[in-house]
């Protein structure tokens, strides 16, 4: 099973370069260059449209979220911190700027699916206290916690690659967790990007800065 796993992961990474990669590269030069051109995030098209419950045990549907950027993310309930996402970076390198930013608190919201290990929506409580004890100022408007089918939103295909749909010989149920989704207020995806290294999320953080700046754009 380990190799399966093994082999799956790399099979979900080889379908990441190919879905993301010209446009992963395009953004990467343009926002360490010391020019200062404008690049604008590519389209990757309509996320397919998704509903959860909240922690309140309220019904949420993607349509809520217009107008809204999006960075989705998935989490298990049994190792939050280690075996999708590096929640600890997401937190102090976006969230804690996010929460201190009245601009982003405006515009921006954290979706976080919480699954079981077969990647099954969870109860959403432990999580919730999880977050209260580690997260500062944590505040579930802003970082919502959901329980829901995570795996349709990431059924994503693109220059005729799927993220998901790698054969049915290999277990992928685990990899596509480690990945980040930013969509804009017309949930389109903008940036997908691994959620278990520092510096992906830095450049994260540096996508969605770059989202907002243009809207900031349009605006004038």
């Amino acid at each position: 099973m380990a190799k399966r796993t093994s082999a799956g992961r790399r099979k979900v990474a080889l379908a990441f370069i190919l879905l993301f990669g010209p446009a992963f590269l395009l953004i990467f030069f343009s926002t360490r260059s010391c020019s200062h051109n404008f690049k604008t995030l590519e389209d990757f098209g309509a996320l397919n449209d998704f509903e959860f419950i909240d922690i309140q045990g309220k019904k949420r549907t993607s349509k809520e979220f217009n107008n809204k950027i999006l960075l989705i993310t998935v989490i298990e309930e049994s190792c939050p911190d280690s075996c999708s996402i590096s929640l600890w970076h997401l937190n102090h390198l976006i969230y804690q700027n996010m929460s201190k930013s009245k601009v982003q608190k405006n515009e921006v919201r954290l979706i976080t699916f919480v699954v079981d290990k077969e990647g099954n929506p969870t109860n959403l409580n432990k999580i919730r206290d999880y977050m209260m004890d580690k997260v500062e100022n944590y505040d579930p408007k802003y970082w919502i916690l959901a329980s829901g089918e995570s795996k349709q939103i990431y059924d994503i295909t693109h220059n005729n690659q799927n993220l998901l749909k790698d054969g049915d010989e290999i277990d992928i149920t685990h990899s596509y967790h480690e990945i980040m989704l930013l969509a804009d207020k017309n949930l389109h995806l903008r940036m997908a990007l691994r959620g278990n290294e520092e510096g992906m999320i830095r450049r994260m953080r540096e996508h969605l800065a770059l989202l907002q700046k243009q809207y900031d754009l349009k605006k004038k």
